[in-house]
């Protein structure tokens, strides 16, 4: 008996256990977060490798704070703050680990108030805490401002609401009210992973396109979405990030993220930037003809084996979609990304063969009506 043979078995029987696979080329990618197709552009990895071979040193080196601070960081930072009016930031090796930073911002005597579908790293992120962590209901503004007046009650000194710009498992936006109440009484903290370069008039996320007080806004991003490539970085105050850099220790205690992924983040947002109109047309046609939000198509199955054995069948047609299970969800969904890269008919053959597979009577996709 091995060590873990019990544990696996369970997760089989129950359809929750997980394997990697590597796909072939060719296939339709629905599933992949790359919502824009950037980190497929030969164009952006030739101006990488030309902005990267003027250095010596290519790779990571060390941590931020030891000799691993490239210009690569600096300069994606400052073009960052540009971008989004911000005064600081600080370029960190993922999402996850900008979150568990994130929650270092919480001192004793301070009060967080998380919304109950933020992301998993951010579940991490508040064990660790030393403040008070306290959920709300999903995007519910009354259930928020029951949260945030009893917080007021209790007399905490610092009160953080950590929202997510759109839900990565719902793919809608947080709403407007809750991020304003939040900044009112305290400080925004906003994981836009999956906002930026879908929403904003910039294409910078949700913080831009509702305008947000950059004053009490603390903004965690990634480069491993719309950017294409890999990392994350955190946007705020000047006295937040300092405070980040002296106190964080998934930001202290970890390797730089590489100058190469740095750069292809910092040339695919200078190509979005290039490219605005066009790409807000295709992201705002998909996102009529598809009724969502966002670039997240969500599709609700009525159980595990229901979700496994439509996605086989998708996968001999060479389409992939994103199958999540619980726990990641309290049910069962197909998470189809909208990728700019995928044609329109293609996404609307999946949700045609989602919807025959599950005998749901739903509107037919992807037709555009002519004026």
């Amino acid at each position: 008996m091995g060590l873990y043979d019990r544990e696996l078995e369970l997760l089989k029987r129950v359809g929750r256990y997980r394997e990697r696979r590597v796909y072939r080329e060719g296939v339709v990618d629905l599933a992949s977060n790359d919502y824009l197709g950037l980190g497929e552009l030969p164009e952006i990895g030739e101006r990488t490798w030309e902005r990267l071979r003027r250095f010596r040193r290519r790779g990571a080196g060390a941590s931020l704070l030891v000799n691993g601070y490239h210009p690569a960081h600096q300069l994606l930072e400052e073009r960052l703050c540009e971008l989004n009016r911000i005064e600081k930031g600080v370029v960190v090796g993922s999402g996850f680990l900008g979150n568990l930073a994130l929650f270092q911002l919480l001192r004793r005597g301070d009060l967080g108030l998380v919304d109950s579908h933020y992301h998993s790293s951010g579940l991490v992120g508040a064990k660790l805490s030393q403040g008070e962590i306290r959920f709300f209901p999903h995007n519910d503004l009354e259930g928020f401002r029951r949260e945030l007046e009893r917080g007021r009650r209790e007399g905490f000194r610092r009160i953080f609401t950590f929202v997510e710009g759109v839900y990565s498992m719902g793919g809608e936006l947080v709403r407007r009210e809750i991020c304003e109440e939040a900044q009112r009484e305290g400080f925004l903290v906003i994981d836009e992973a999956h906002s930026v370069g879908v929403v904003g008039e910039r294409l910078l996320g949700v913080s831009e396109l509702y305008n947000l007080n950059r004053e009490r806004l603390v903004k965690l991003g990634t480069l491993g979405k719309s950017l294409g490539s890999y990392g994350g970085y955190i946007l705020g105050p000047a006295e937040v990030i300092k405070y980040l850099l002296n106190r964080a220790r998934s930001i202290i205690y970890t390797t730089a993220l590489s100058p190469f992924d740095t750069f292809y983040g910092l040339e695919s947002l200078e190509y979005i930037q290039r490219n605005l109109e066009w790409l807000k047309r295709e992201i705002d046609r998909r996102r009529r003809l598809f009724q969502t939000q966002s670039l997240i198509k969500v599709v609700e199955v009525p159980s595990i084996e229901k979700l496994l054995q439509l996605k086989q069948s998708l996968e001999k047609r060479k389409i992939v979609v994103g199958a999540i299970r619980p726990p990641t969800v309290p049910k069962p969904i197909f998470r189809i990304i909208l990728r700019l890269p995928a044609p329109i008919p293609k996404i609307s053959e999946t949700l045609s063969l989602l919807t025959e597979g599950l005998s749901l009577q739903v509107p037919k996709f992807g037709s555009e009506r002519k004026n």
